[in-house]
């Protein structure tokens, strides 16, 4: 008994906090038509991520050099940007804001297979993930459009916010517990981890799924990629948690969604590769929605 009314307690805690949030909506739908509401704490703005963000990217910058890793091999880096080039100007069909944004490209020489892309445009690629996965340019388009998915969401700011909704829970909890009962404190933190934050952070690399399917797609790449991806990163990443207590959706569950998606966005891929490209390789952004099917007559 005293575990379920202390489950109602952080339940009831929970919702009282997400009162100290604003709901927002950071992207447009899209042809995917991601929709979420978001819950943003007020306390923390856009600007103030995109300053933390810029701050770490620099120092991360500088000590890369410093060890003579930070695009180290010319012909990587070339082509990594190259695939930028095209992926960026299609981010202002989620915001319009977005391709204006001071967008960085870079590669640190690592064995990690790993890349991101922080608030504000961001992009760090480890070596790794291409040679030992020996990516195609497709295939590269669809990490990439999957990080910068993650910039246009603002999902660092809603993991912050999740985390200051947690820690304002958990000193709740206390005060109801008087402190006394550190077993039922650890039974709360783990209710709100596996029923909150990792379902939410599934959340998040869903979205950052589906955008880029329709980001790489806009640029001109093979939406099939995508598949192709996971499978490769489900055989380098054997002996992962289950999916309920994984921030990721597993590489089943999503090879299995972005098969779902690609008829989604398949006319936007035909439609761009029948593009001539500019000089530098970019592609001309296509419209929000799907080319319409013509009618039969």
């Amino acid at each position: 008994m005293k575990k379920l009314l202390l489950a109602t307690s952080v339940a009831a805690l929970m919702a009282g906090t997400l009162a100290g949030c604003q709901n927002v909506s950071t992207t447009g739908a899209g042809a995917t038509n991601v929709n979420r509401s978001q819950n943003m704490s007020m306390l923390l703005s856009e600007q103030d991520v995109e300053k933390m963000s810029a701050a770490s990217y620099q120092e991360t910058l500088q000590k890369a050099r410093a060890q003579g890793v930070l695009n180290s091999n010319t012909a990587m880096t070339a082509r990594v940007r190259a695939i930028a080039s095209r992926i960026i100007p299609q981010t202002g069909v989620f915001r319009p804001d977005a391709p204006k944004w001071a967008w960085e490209v870079n590669v640190e020489n690592s064995p990690e297979l790993n890349a991101y892309c922080m608030a504000g445009g961001k992009i760090m690629f480890y070596s790794g993930i291409i040679t030992q996965l020996k990516l195609t340019d497709d295939e590269i388009a669809q990490i990439m459009g999957h990080e910068i998915s993650h910039a246009l969401r603002e999902h660092s700011r809603e993991r912050m916010s999740e985390a200051y909704n947690k820690q304002l829970a958990m000193q709740g909890v206390s005060l109801l517990t008087g402190g006394k009962y550190d077993g039922y404190m650890d039974m709360a933190d783990q209710l709100i981890e596996v029923g909150y934050s990792l379902p939410n952070s599934r959340t998040h690399e869903s979205e950052a799924d589906t955008m880029g399917l329709e980001l790489a797609a806009r640029a001109g790449y093979k939406p099939q990629a995508a598949v192709t991806l996971w499978q490769k990163m489900a055989a380098a990443n054997q002996g992962k948690p289950p999916e309920f207590l994984s921030t990721h959706p597993s590489d089943a569950t999503r090879i299995r969604d972005l098969q779902a998606k690609i008829p989604n966005v398949q006319p936007l891929y035909d439609a761009a590769a029948a593009q001539p490209q500019a000089a530098n390789g970019a592609v001309k952004p296509a419209s929000v929605a799907a080319p319409a099917k013509k009618k039969k007559k």
